[in-house]
């Protein structure tokens, strides 16, 4: 029994292919022509049946010789082409009108006769054991031809005996594609599989020991490989599906990209990977199926070819045809900030249609975004790209027109993120958490998802467009309001949750190398401080739990000393672990919590690599200006000659890619959708959670030659906080339940009981939003009402709590003004919340609309205020500062999946006594967090308490201190001996420390810098 070996195999494809309808015949590989790479007789049969005038031409002029000066003729063209130019677009001969073609595509639509019957005439062919060398008689276990050119190779392996490796190692070592024309690239094969009954990998470019070959399996239960149980071979996939008759036409026709160099030479030949041909197929076979209107999530992860598949799906949806050949779509839009979209889809359109013009872009230059909209959609551009600022204009545009016209449009939305300002911000509003506003306040990016979400404000009426939305780390927002339910006749249930469309999982683009594990080498740090606060004076001052807690942590993050540490970790870590990688090319990221504390770590990071002498630059990234209350008075922007120097008017992205330039620091900006693969390093010194860790931390994961590690410092999040985050993004992202619907009405109820409105007031204000002859004093009069009743009841409140005598009338008071606070934050949470899940269920609720329309415009006249107590940081004095390393961790994805959490408990806060705090205490109260973790030996103490106190009993330093400026004072011999003779007598206390410094002068330096900058040296000599 052979059953076992490679040679049964071999015999199963090729039955299998033969039942399909391709041609094979035993034997048949002597009929292969070494030389030229092709199968003469199957090229004469085709064009003897699809164009028999340009055969008779041929023959009639060269006779018996015709079938020779066509295929020399067209192995000329291959090598000057390429094969996949010359099979979509023919060659041309002497004494034959027109192009000879060499193959028919399948038209967009039915309607022509002609195309369709040359469509069914194309010659597929298998040919086993081909003997392809014109040097000796070395053969390839599997060739396919179209119509007697050669398309695709296979080597097979049997897992009883070998694996897909070995298939490898035989096209890497023994396929020289040196003088063979069936395996040069881009004239040859198109593509060569290596195939096993597990595994299938796949190549475009033998480049022998250097050849990269790609995974091409289905995946299995989220990771790679194929699912087994089935009734055959794991990887009956290739030959049963993607070597079918038509698909294998449509991937040569409609898929396969040539990638061109400057000089218009194919530098590369695009294939798809599996899940890339599997989604668009899907994703146009349920389009096709159900008509435009619906919506899809596509999670792919990084490294999945996003561009490219956002590509291919606007190609096809753009030619769309239904079963009457209609097309579907007028134009398809597709959003995105990544500047390779557009050209790469007019590249690849090119390719496709040799047709220029396909692809309209609106930008926000040269003219009218509006216009400019207006012209490419009643143009009929197939394709229009646009940009995250520009999409709701191209929204309001299709829309007009679908209403008007008739007309359908797709909406392809890339994983993208952007700054926001004006109109766009203010829309957002409406879909974002308190949270995300906050960070969009400080020079934040929002996602593509949000847009899309703030923009979709037809809600669940149908609109005609459809739309397709590519992410790897969808929300929960997105997975409702894009996501598809099993059932979708049925009701939300446990069982019926919606859920992507198509999914690419992270763990699946891992284990097949397309991107790294950026949790392998994470090493937390804990941040162990101590403060004093100065005086007895501030023991009575109470303040508000939360605001002392937030302001003194900011206070410490923004500390010169805790920022001077965490720069010396960060430099020296790099030096030593990162920047050895990738031949000395490897960069890192710096990720920061403000904006403010990216321009003290720029300044403070420049000045330490300034110090040391180091030969590096770095980047500071954000948007905005920040005014810096100790710096000059200037507005600082990442344009800022002083912060960097380096930019000379490029972008930041380009001034990165200098070799130079090492370090990147980022303030709420490059920590989504920034893509530079020499990144092997992250410092992390902000908050993250949720799909913020994931897509922050995803920066470093993009692969490169050479790249087989990354480092991750984190001095802020702990490595469980993280490894949660990712666990929900690991395999297929699912929500632990669909949004309850009710949550509007239980919401409504809360609002109407509270009195400060009644069911007049509302309708008064609907008769005039609804009537379209109404003027802005009319909107006013009907709601100025109930906004002055609400002003002035915060208003006497905030009054009474001012002049409040005693600690239960000022309590009463300030609840007084926190229930209207929470009144309007309730009427926020009603028209978020409206306005996400109308898209989602149709309520069918005229006062549910009612309500939504009366608090959108009541809320912005109701401007009270806050009365905080404020917290007075200035006495506050940092004692104690240790840097702890937790050690590097291996953080393991694998385990039971995390679910993202569903929204509830909207308008669920009520007054509450606020937790009250002695300032004295909270910091106690910090300090002791720390308890045994810090010693005498801590470098703050030594520097401040003992060091500093020595130097303080000096009146030659005093007197110089009165006398001089403080560079003049820095420059002072005297300091110098001053601060050699506090480490002598220093030493019987602290030896350690004191020994180190007696040794080296840098850390005399060192301690010398430290005592005039946060130690604040000359600026106490000078009091004294």
């Amino acid at each position: 029994m052979n059953l076992h070996k490679e040679i049964s195999f071999e015999d199963e494809i090729c039955a299998d292919l033969d039942a399909a309808g391709w041609l094979y015949e035993e034997g048949s590989a002597v009929c292969y022509d070494r030389a030229r790479a092709l199968f003469p007789e199957d090229v004469q049969t085709w064009l003897e049946a699809t164009q028999p005038q340009a055969w008779e031409a041929l023959t009639k002029a060269h006779g018996h010789a015709a079938i020779d000066v066509l295929c020399d003729r067209l192995r000329k063209s291959l090598n000057d082409r390429g094969t996949l130019d010359v099979l979509r677009y023919g060659v041309e001969l002497i004494g034959v009108k027109g192009l000879v073609s060499l193959a028919q595509f399948a038209p967009a639509s039915g309607m022509n006769p002609d195309i369709v019957a040359r469509y069914e005439a194309n010659r597929l062919r298998v040919v086993r054991q081909l003997r392809y060398s014109k040097a000796n008689e070395n053969c390839i276990d599997i060739g396919l031809f179209l119509n007697g050119i050669p398309v695709a190779t296979a080597e097979l392996k049997t897992d009883f005996t070998q694996s897909v490796g070995d298939a490898i190692d035989q096209y890497k070592f023994d396929r020289s594609p040196r003088g063979e024309p069936l395996l040069a690239f881009a004239s040859g094969a198109l593509v060569h599989f290596a195939v096993s009954n597990r595994d299938v990998m796949m190549t475009t470019k033998l480049e022998a020991g250097a050849t990269r070959f790609l995974p091409f399996n289905r995946g299995n239960q989220g990771g790679a490989g194929n699912p087994v149980g089935g009734p055959g071979h794991p990887t009956a996939y290739l030959w049963q599906e993607v070597w079918q008759r038509d698909s294998w036409l449509e991937i040569i026709g409609r898929y396969m990209i040539a990638r061109r160099d400057k000089k218009k030479q194919i530098s590369g030949i695009i294939f798809p990977r599996y899940h890339q041909l599997d989604a668009t197929r899907q994703l146009r076979a349920q389009v096709k199926s159900e008509g435009a209107g619906g919506r899809f999530l596509i999670q792919h992860s990084a490294g999945s070819g996003k561009t490219n598949s956002i590509a291919w799906s606007a190609h096809f949806l753009a030619d769309l045809h239904d079963d009457q050949d209609g097309k579907i779509f007028s134009s398809v839009i597709v959003v995105s900030d990544r500047n390779v979209i557009d050209a790469q889809l007019q590249e690849a359109l090119f390719e496709f249609e040799r047709t220029k013009g396909v692809v309209a872009t609106i930008t926000s230059d040269g003219g009218s975004k509006s216009a400019a909209l207006a012209e490419a959609l009643d143009a009929g551009k197939k394709i229009i790209v646009c940009t995250m600022q520009t999409f709701p204009f191209a929204l309001e545009a299709v829309r007009e027109r679908a209403a008007t016209q008739g007309k359908r449009f797709a909406v392809i939305a890339d994983e993208a993120h952007s700054s926001q300002a004006g109109e766009t911000a203010a829309k957002l509003k409406a879909v974002l958490t308190p949270e995300e506003i906050e960070e969009i306040s400080d020079g934040g990016e929002i996602s593509t998802e949000d847009l899309l979400a703030a923009q979709m404000a037809a809600r669940a009426s149908a609109d005609g467009v459809t739309y397709v939305a590519f992410t790897a780390t969808p929300k929960s927002k997105t997975m409702e309001l894009f996501g598809r339910r099993p059932y979708p006749e049925l009701p939300v249930s446990e069982k019926n949750k919606p859920a992507p469309f198509h999914v690419y999982s992270m763990r699946q683009a891992i284990e097949e190398g397309f991107i790294l594990d950026v949790l392998k080498n994470y090493t937390p740090y804990r941040l162990a401080f101590k403060l004093a606060n100065g005086g007895e004076e501030w023991d009575e001052q109470e303040v508000e739990r939360s605001a002392a807690m937030k302001g003194i942590m900011r206070w410490v993050r923004l500390h010169p000393y805790n920022i001077a540490q965490k720069v010396q970790i960060v430099v020296e870590h790099f030096r030593e672990n990162i920047a050895p990688l990738l031949d000395g090319k490897a960069k890192a990221m710096v990720v920061l919590g403000s904006r403010l504390e990216a321009v003290r770590w720029q300044i403070a990071i420049e000045k330490y690599i300034k110090s040391q002498g180091y030969k590096m630059a770095t980047l500071v990234a954000f948007s905005g200006e920040v005014n810096d209350p100790e710096g000059t008075g200037e507005p600082l922007s990442e344009t800022s000659a002083r912060l960097n120097p380096g930019l000379r008017g490029r972008d930041i992205r380009d001034a990165f890619t200098d070799e130079d330039c090492k370090i990147l620091l980022v303030a709420n900006k490059f920590q989504t959708g920034f893509d530079q693969p020499l990144l092997c390093g992250m410092y992390v010194d902000r908050r993250l959670a949720g799909i913020q860790a994931v897509q922050t931390l995803s920066r470093l994961n993009r692969a490169h030659p050479g790249k087989d590690t990354t480092y991750i410092l984190d001095f802020v999040n702990s490595s469980e906080e993280v490894l949660k985050a990712f666990r929900q993004y690991y395999e297929t992202a699912e929500i632990e339940a669909a949004t309850d619907p009710n949550l509007i009405f239980d919401l409504r109820a809360k609002l109407d009981a509270s009195g400060h409105y009644d069911q007049y007031e509302i309708d008064r204000l609907v008769s005039v939003e609804l009537d379209p002859s109404a003027t802005q004093g009319q909107l006013i009069a009907a709601l100025e009402p109930v906004a002055q009743r609400l002003l002035h009841l915060f208003k006497e409140a905030q009054e009474r709590f001012k002049a409040a005598k005693d600690k239960t009338e000022k309590d009463e008071a300030r609840d007084e003004m926190n229930a209207l606070i929470l009144f309007r934050n309730d009427m926020g949470g009603f028209v978020r919340i409206y306005t996400f899940l109308s898209q989602i269920f149709d309520y069918a609720s005229t006062e549910i609309e009612k309500r939504f329309l009366f608090y959108k415009r009541l809320i912005p006249l109701l401007q009270f205020g806050r009365e905080r107590e404020g917290v007075d940081l200035s006495g506050v004095k940092l004692t104690h500062h240790n840097l702890k390393d937790q050690g590097k961790r291996n953080l393991s994805m694998g385990g039971d999946p995390v679910l993202l959490p569903p929204i509830t408990g909207v308008g669920s806060g009520s007054v509450q006594d606020k937790e009250k705090a002695l300032l004295a205490d909270i910091i106690a109260k910090v300090n002791d967090l720390f308890e045994g973790e810090l010693t005498d030996d801590d470098q703050l103490i030594y520097v401040n308490n003992v060091i500093k106190g020595k130097l303080l009993e000096s009146e030659a330093l005093r007197v110089q201190a009165q006398n001089n400026t403080k560079a003049q004072f820095a420059a002072s011999p005297t300091l110098s001996n001053e601060i050699l003779n506090a480490v002598m007598d220093a030493l019987a206390a602290h030896e350690t420390m004191s020994s180190q410094a007696l040794q080296s002068q840098k850390i005399r330096d060192g301690l010398k810098e430290i005592l005039l900058g946060p130690g604040e040296l000359y600026e106490t000599l000078r009091k004294e």
